[in-house]
């Protein structure tokens, strides 16, 4: 017997949408900024500050001795009629008018490389992708979106340009496929689409490289206008899809418990109320050592950050020496006849990002 496939109208978009591939076309990970579980708002963003701030899987990233400071934030202010909630804002509030020459501020998305085979990059088939977003400023000009393959050490770029001042205006940029260099195929970066608000001359001084080549800084970014030079300027990003092939389709929204559950193979927050973790062990010297299951296996072993905790009003410490699917709680207290059936409390974080 035929295996039995069912469509069903995709109650946003009105594309119809296979059961057995929905989720899978857009290679980007909460691309309509639904999750921030991290927060919704960061201040004084700025030098030092590269990583994971508000919207999950979205990485701030900024290079050289920048003097700028960003807000970042996830934001309600979406482009109407699309169907999106939420989009990701670049707010600056400190200005840098003239950036150093190895200056870069951009936003980065980071992929692993097993999610990335049918690809088959680095083969004579190798296939084009199309990337898609709706984006918004007030600061119209050039921007650039640079693909790079950390696998490889290569990388292409290409340019869109913001029209009109504080409107919400669609893009859509198509990138050739490489016939060079294959994707790890494991759970480490393979690929980084980068979204650049502001690069110095050491990025920008060459011919903008919209082929796949070995990277050479100057060619990376050329054109790219300064979002750090008023604190006026915001940037605002949302649907943003990467799919194969040369056009672009309708973006596709996947219910919010999906979207979460996907982001949280990259970071995991217990902090809203306590993680009830019961402590084993009695009279022994070492500590107390104790299982506790993720919510969804993660990426991999993630680092564990403690944001409180306590066992009857004794502080404990809480460290990670877990594998992807389980964790281990190891108590810096010793358990005795007197605490070895208590209960303790934490609340914390996992983090296995790329």
């Amino acid at each position: 017997m035929s295996e039995l496939k069912v469509d069903k109208v995709s109650p946003r978009s009105g594309t119809y949408v296979s059961l057995n591939t929905v989720g899978s076309k857009n290679i980007i990970i909460n691309g309509d900024m639904s999750i921030a579980q991290r927060g919704t708002t960061a201040t004084g963003l700025g030098n030092v500050d590269s990583g994971y701030h508000t919207c999950d899987r979205w990485r701030f990233n900024e290079v050289g001795t920048v003097t700028f400071e960003f807000t970042q934030s996830q934001s309600t202010d979406v482009p109407s009629g699309q169907g999106f909630a939420n989009s990701l804002k670049m707010d600056c509030t400190t200005a840098q008018g003239s950036l150093a020459s190895n200056d870069v501020l951009r936003i980065q998305h980071r992929i692993e490389g097993q999610n990335l085979q049918y690809l088959k990059k680095g083969t004579a088939n190798a296939e084009s992708v199309t990337l898609s977003f709706w984006v918004k400023s007030n600061k119209t000009g050039t921007y650039i979106v640079q693909l790079y393959d950390n696998d490889n050490n290569r990388t292409i770029s290409n340019s869109y340009t913001i029209n009109s001042a504080s409107t919400w205006e669609k893009k859509t940029l198509t990138y050739a496929g490489d016939t060079t260099g294959a994707f790890d195929n494991d759970n480490s970066e393979s690929l980084a689409i980068q979204f650049y608000l502001g690069a110095g001359t050491d990025f920008n001084s060459g011919t903008l490289n919209t082929s796949w080549n070995t990277p050479n800084n100057a060619d990376t970014a050329v054109g790219q206008v300064n979002l750090a030079d008023n604190t006026a300027n915001e940037w605002f990003i949302t649907g943003v899809q990467l799919e194969a092939g040369t056009t672009a389709s309708d973006f596709e929204f996947l219910p919010y418990d999906m979207n979460l559950q996907r982001c949280n193979r990259y970071y995991q927050d217990y902090t809203e109320g306590n993680t009830i973790i019961r402590g084993y062990g009695y009279n022994v010297t070492s500590g107390m050592d104790t299982p506790f299951t993720f919510k969804t296996p993660m990426r991999a072993a993630p680092t564990m950050t403690e944001v409180s905790g306590t066992d009857s009003g004794s502080n404990t410490t809480l460290t990670s020496f877990g594998t992807i699917k389980t964790y281990g709680c190891d108590f810096n207290t010793d358990p005795t006849t007197s605490n070895q059936n208590n209960f303790y409390a934490f609340k914390f974080t996992a983090d296995a990002e790329l």
